[in-house]
């Protein structure tokens, strides 16, 4: 089994893992519906894009009933 050559400092140890870090999510208004999303994607409620429709959600919803 290999060994270590040298042991790695603290400092050094804790700033590796500052990448696995978890960051708050940054959220917006819909302008359509006022529902809370993440920037730059479609609304998953309404289906609205800056103003423009860009995912039909009714279709999906009586997709889904029948």
């Amino acid at each position: 089994m290999s060994v270590q050559k040298q042991k790695h400092t603290k400092g050094r140890r804790d700033r590796a893992r500052v990448q696995f870090e978890i960051k708050n999510q940054k959220l917006v208004k819909c302008s359509k519906c006022g529902a809370m999303i993440k920037s730059h994607r479609a609304c998953p409620k309404c289906g609205y894009y800056k103003g423009k429709e860009a995912v039909n959600t009714l279709k999906k919803v009586t997709k889904n009933k029948k």
